[in-house]
């Protein structure tokens, strides 16, 4: 793993509190640890975890937070079997560690995330490998790295899946194939049990869609919600593919189209829906749109309805290939693959009604191409990773936080309170000097664990006439 120099610093405006013979303590923010930088104008910092090099590296798929709290993914490439990808678990604190590697012919080409089951185990696919045909596969694993190929695809019943799975409310996890199925390889629907019982539930013709790159999400009526890639009425094969669709399909294999993309309106969803609190399904197209195809975020009721909520084309980003994540907050959070000025993308906020933040742009030193989205920890902050670039140029892993704040110090009697804003767990480093040109930061008594999301401490200022005060968020 390779550390980062914290050398990156942002400072806000200073807030001043003065009481009677003590003079001012003046707080300045400045927070620089494991690259935390942000962004201008942006609300929320980037912490870098975690440098991915030559092996393992390009991590792709959705991160899992699993219930010991620590974080599971994958890289498309590396390990130590011929480069074919891993498994990975890494703390909150940025320690990795690679669980399996795989070999071939266990499979290859992690492309998805994990899901966490129900029984403590985590749940994937894998793009190629197997021994019958490199068509891919599902796999199962435990926290300790212990491997079980649950089912090779064969083709006819689908071939290379690209994404996650999702567990279902009846134990069962539910995927797709890009390719394979008994409708000219246009891509299949399956569910699998956690034993490794196989069910091909749907094949694809084209007409009703076609390459579905993306996992499914079970909406609360019980239905299952997915994109197709490519895919619409006017699909031949050939010359026209179509630009996708947005489909349901029954739990037990019931299919219904709910809309084509026309290409004005949105083209290529590559990524899956997201259900929001008033019963919409949220998703992002990777292409279309009025403002120069670079993409767009949409709404669709369960009927079909379907309203756009934002075009891509300017400053806030461009090619959202990653789906969206939900936030505690109501908002929707999500990434672009690149954008309008650097070409490294971007992280952004929406809010249902279309209201778009860009939260922050990459610029290649803290890694490029975010194609996976956001998952929110139970800290509350985000985590991602971008598939390329970043110190070691195989991607990187990082933490979205809002930086330590100092809200307000009252001083008196020759103390005073820091106030910061912080989130569970993180560890803050309380540093002061007694002139701000002064030479190096002294850290004031040992560091602070967080466990809430205000944090305070109080301080004597032992006869300072002055001193000056910053909080580092520390890796």
């Amino acid at each position: 793993m390779k550390r980062l120099p914290a050398t990156h610093q942002h400072r806000c405006a200073p807030v001043r509190s003065c009481a009677p013979g003590i003079g001012c303590v003046l707080g300045v923010l400045i927070v620089a640890s494991f690259s935390l930088t942000q962004a201008a104008g942006a609300k929320l910092a980037l912490q870098t975890l975690y440098e991915f090099e030559s092996n393992p590296k390009n991590p792709r798929g959705v991160l899992a937070q699993g219930s010991d709290g620590n974080l599971y993914g994958t890289t498309v490439f590396g390990g130590t079997n011929g480069g074919n990808g891993t498994v990975f678990r890494i703390t909150p604190a940025g320690l990795l560690t690679v669980l399996h590697s795989f070999q071939g012919s266990d499979g290859a080409k992690p492309m998805a995330g994990l899901v966490e089951g129900s029984d403590g185990f985590f749940y994937g696919t894998t793009e190629t490998g197997a021994p019958n045909g490199e068509f891919g596969g599902v796999f199962q694993i435990t926290t300790s790295g212990e491997v079980t190929i649950l089912h090779y695809f064969d083709g006819l019943d689908g071939s290379f899946p690209r994404a996650a799975l999702v567990q279902g409310r009846d134990g069962s996890f539910y995927g797709t194939t890009v390719s394979g199925g008994t409708n000219s390889d246009n891509g299949t629907v399956f569910k699998i049990t956690p034993s490794g019982l196989f069910t091909s539930l749907f094949s694809f013709n084209g007409r009703n869609g076609s390459r579905p790159t993306a996992g499914l999400v079970q909406g609360s009526d019980g239905s299952f919600y997915g994109t197709t890639s490519e895919g619409g009425p006017n699909y031949d094969g050939t010359t026209i593919v179509g630009n996708g669709t947005v489909f349901k399909i029954a739990p037990e294999g019931v299919f219904r189209s709910l809309y084509a993309f026309n290409g004005t309106d949105g083209s290529d969803p590559e990524a899956g829906l997201v259900e929001g609190s008033d019963g919409m399904f949220y998703g992002t197209t990777q292409f279309g749109g009025p403002n120069g195809d670079n993409g767009t975020i949409f709404k669709i009721t369960p009927a079909g309805a379907l309203t756009t909520l934002y075009s891509f084309g300017g400053p806030g980003g461009s090619y959202p290939v990653a789906g969206l994540a939900r936030g505690s907050d109501g908002n929707f959070y999500g990434t672009t693959e690149g954008d309008n000025t650097t070409a490294f993308g971007t992280i952004f906020r929406i809010t249902p009604a279309g209201v778009l933040t860009t939260l922050y742009s990459f610029n290649g030193t803290n890694g490029a191409s975010p194609v996976a989205g956001l998952i929110q920890g139970l800290d509350g902050n985000f985590y991602g990773t971008t598939f390329e670039r970043g110190a070691g140029g195989g991607g990187t892993l990082f933490r979205l936080v809002e930086p330590p704040l100092i809200d307000t110090m009252p001083a008196s009697n020759g103390r005073v309170t820091l106030i910061w804003n912080s989130f569970t767990n993180g560890t803050y480093r309380v540093e002061y000097k007694p002139e701000l040109a002064g030479p190096d930061w002294m850290a004031l008594n040992g560091d602070v664990l967080a466990t809430h999301n205000t944090t305070s401490i109080t301080t004597s200022l032992e006869g300072a006439a002055q001193r000056f005060y910053r909080i580092r968020l520390l890796p």
